[in-house]
């Protein structure tokens, strides 16, 4: 833990507009630096942030983005931060009128990938479209995601400074072209860090072997870390072994954060449903991904309609369902449900506990039920349940997303190829970092 590849950074998240908070460091007890890094969020009204191929539209209320410093003399960029991603990525079209973005041409530490590179005929075979060459001999990058949005450019090295660590020679796409499904989200961003196992994100190329995170589930502030998250004062995870395969499937992320689903609970109840339920089929459709890109999460249609029954049944007593078969949320919640808005808070409800190989996610109280902006019915609101149908997205995966990872810690161990989870009040933990809620906004 001597240098900059080891050194644990820290991210200060907040829900609170425009956010920021000034660079700190500050050392645990075996001396190793700590870096505080600015985190701002952004509130997204409608539309969705392009995703990876056979992935889920990035449709967030609020999305958690961080500032950092890019090339020589560094420009100042804001990139969300998505874990279902690799290939992190800039735009670069400087003809984008009042829209954020990087200009390569004023940066001397900027440099091509040449279509020769190994970067380019190597790093790239985990990309879903091949990396190609064009008209100058550079390396070329499409990238297409499941809203039809796209993105190309071609690859670059340049300097990444994150929270005064200097990466030098990172690489990245610098886009210049593409189609996006909501240009309202592209004024707010200057592009996407990639954070999952391929070998061109962002924590890949940076060289961490563990990273962690910790959301809090009555302000969405906490904490993201990446290095290892060795302190005597957390409480002992539930790991998970990440599921991998040795041969290629069409439908089988190989470098997403898999894990075996093995169970659904509604309260204490198990729901009666075969284990070739939860498992990749011979194509590897049926993967389950831990991702924090995605809100909600989302269960294959089998699964979903057992859990959906469940739930409407335990719930009947305190619960009105929401009669309206053409409002489906987000296009694949469902389940909806009339809430009195003159209720302080909403009726109590039973847990959902997802089960897997070695650890479990228990899912309870308002995380279960999100109030759909702007939908009223007479003196109701409208309340959806946070689990939706990936066959109305004609997504052939599970996805666990991050609002039902709130209040846990959640640790990604690379090098041992597991996930681990533990039950915490994430609004507490900042404080053990040093970290406070800032009113400086």
């Amino acid at each position: 833990m001597k240098d900059a590849c080891t050194c644990i950074l820290m991210l200060l998240i907040q829900t609170q507009l425009f956010f920021r908070s000034a660079e700190t460091s500050m050392y645990s007890k075996d001396s190793a630096p700590m870096l505080v890094l600015p985190l701002k969020t952004q509130e997204i009204s409608t539309g969705s942030l392009p995703r990876a191929p056979n992935k889920l539209p990035f449709t967030h209320n609020v999305t958690l983005t961080v500032s950092l410093a890019v090339g020589t003399p560094s420009q100042n960029v804001t990139m969300v931060l998505d874990t279902g991603s690799e290939l992190s990525w800039l735009q670069c079209n400087t003809t984008r009128s009042g829209q954020p973005v990087f200009f390569p041409n004023r940066s001397s530490s900027y440099s091509p990938v040449t279509c020769s590179s190994p970067t380019c005929t190597t790093r790239t075979q985990d990309l879903s479209i091949p990396a190609s060459c064009d008209s100058r001999n550079l390396c070329h990058a499409v990238l297409c995601y499941a809203d039809a949005s796209s993105s190309e450019g071609n690859l670059a090295f340049d300097n990444f400074n994150v929270g005064g660590s200097n990466f030098p020679d990172t690489v990245f796409g610098c886009m210049d072209s593409g189609y996006s499904s909501n240009s309202d989200e592209d004024s707010k961003t200057t592009g996407l860090m990639g954070m999952n196992r391929g070998s061109l994100s962002f924590v890949s190329q940076m060289g961490f072997k563990k990273f962690s995170y910790c959301i809090s589930g009555s302000d969405f502030s906490g904490v993201l870390l990446l290095g290892d998250a060795n302190f005597t004062w957390l409480i002992p995870l539930n790991y998970t072994p990440l599921v991998q395969i040795s041969t290629p499937l069409p439908y089988f992320d190989r470098v997403a954060y898999t894990v075996q689903l093995e169970g659904i609970k509604v309260s204490d109840k198990l729901l009666q449903l075969p284990k070739s339920v939860f498992e990749p089929d011979h194509t590897g459709a049926g993967q389950t991904m831990v991702d924090s890109g995605t809100q909600f999460t989302f269960l294959l249609g089998p699964a979903y309609t057992a859990l959906r029954a469940e739930f409407v049944n335990q719930t009947s007593a305190v619960l009105r369902v929401l009669e309206e078969p053409e409002f489906v949320f987000q296009g694949a919640m469902d389940l909806c449900f009339r809430v009195p808005m003159n209720r302080t808070n909403i009726p109590e409800v039973p847990s959902v506990s997802l089960v897997f190989r070695g650890a479990e996610i228990v899912v309870s109280g308002e995380r279960l039920l999100y109030r759909v902006p702007g939908q009223v019915r007479g003196s109701d609101g409208v309340y959806c349940f946070t689990f939706g149908n990936s066959d109305l997205l004609a997504i052939e995966a599970y996805v666990i997303g991050h609002h039902h990872q709130q209040n846990v810690w959640v640790e990604f161990d690379l090098e041992k190829s597991r996930i681990g989870f533990a039950r915490l009040q994430c609004d507490l933990a900042r404080p053990r970092f040093g970290v406070y809620r800032s009113h400086n906004f």
